[in-house]
C-alpha cells in the first residue's frame, strides 16, 4: 500500500492546483534521487505515489485542458515506471513543473544547473 493510498479525492480537492502540482513534483524530486541499482524498489514505490497523485489531480481538475495534459503526462510516467531512465525522468519532471506558474518558478531550484 502506497503512502497516498488512503488520500481521498475530497481532501485532495481542497488543495489548490499549484499545491497539487508541487506535491507531485515533491514526489518526482524524491524519485529522482533513486536511480542507483540498489534503489529500484524504492524508485518504483516513489513512482506509484506520483501516479496516485497524478490520478487524484486529474480527477480534481475542472479544467479540461489541464486534465488532458495531466493524462498525457501520466501516460509517459507510466512508461517510466516500467522502464526507468534518468534522462526521461528529468524531462518529465520539467514538463510537470511547467504546468503551473508556481511549478515553473521552482525550475531553477530543482532542475537547472544539475547534471543532465
Amino acid at each position: 500500500m502506497t503512502q497516498h493510498a488512503s488520500l481521498t479525492l475530497e481532501r485532495w480537492s481542497a488543495f489548490t492546483r499549484d499545491q497539487q502540482i508541487l506535491m507531485i513534483a515533491n514526489e518526482m524530486n524524491r524519485a529522482g534521487k533513486l536511480f542507483g541499482p540498489e534503489d529500484r524498489v524504492r524508485l518504483r514505490n516513489a513512482y506509484e505515489r506520483v501516479l496516485r497523485l497524478a490520478d487524484l489531480t486529474t480527477e480534481a481538475q475542472p479544467s479540461r485542458s489541464l486534465r488532458r495534459e495531466l493524462r498525457r503526462w501520466r501516460e509517459l510516467l507510466a512508461g517510466l515506471y516500467l522502464e526507468p531512465d534518468e534522462g526521461r525522468h528529468r524531462a518529465l519532471f520539467r514538463a510537470l513543473l511547467l504546468l503551473t506558474p508556481a511549478g515553473a518558478r521552482q525550475l531553477p531550484l530543482l532542475l537547472e544547473g544539475r547534471r543532465p
